[in-house]
């Protein structure tokens, strides 16, 4: 089964977004995913002090390279973890991918505490299960693919 794993990225730094994709990609593939998410590839961008929202020059992470392949990777993953509980302000990158992985069909598992930022009718309607914390979602997440596996 195939998962891509979002989150907020804008506003952090390398060693943050590194910390967090590398650490949850190990996880879910010592379960048993195959694995997708934003960073895949985009090593060159290490050198950043704070990631930025756009324009970057490096081929694949122009505007479209990034938008492109991201819309990709939520097409070809089977389910959605995107965890918002420690941004500090929105994420327009996640919300295209939420509407992305609703326009997809895809099974969207979000962690989003009560007071977020995210708190939106929208993001509420478009995600299939809602955690306020992330040891429920792996939780489920961890079982989902043992019983699909069985």
């Amino acid at each position: 089964m195939k998962i891509y794993i979002a989150g907020s990225i804008s506003g952090q730094s390398p060693d943050e977004v590194e910390c967090y994709f590398s650490g949850t990609k190990w996880m879910f593939e010592n379960w048993g995913y195959t694995v997708f998410h934003p960073m895949i590839g985009k090593g060159q961008l290490r050198t950043e002090k704070i990631y930025r929202a756009k324009d970057y020059r490096h081929p694949v992470a122009t505007n479209r390279a990034i938008v492109g392949r991201d819309r990709w990777m939520v097409e070809q993953a089977d389910v959605i973890f995107m965890d918002l509980s420690s941004s500090t302000h929105a994420s327009i990158g996640c919300m295209f991918e939420l509407a992305w992985a609703n326009e997809f069909n895809k099974h969207v598992v979000l962690v989003l505490p009560e007071n977020n930022i995210h708190q939106h009718a929208f993001v509420l309607q478009a995600a299939d299960i809602i955690f306020e914390n992330e040891s429920e979602a792996l939780s489920y997440l961890k079982s989902l693919i043992k019983d699909i596996e069985r």
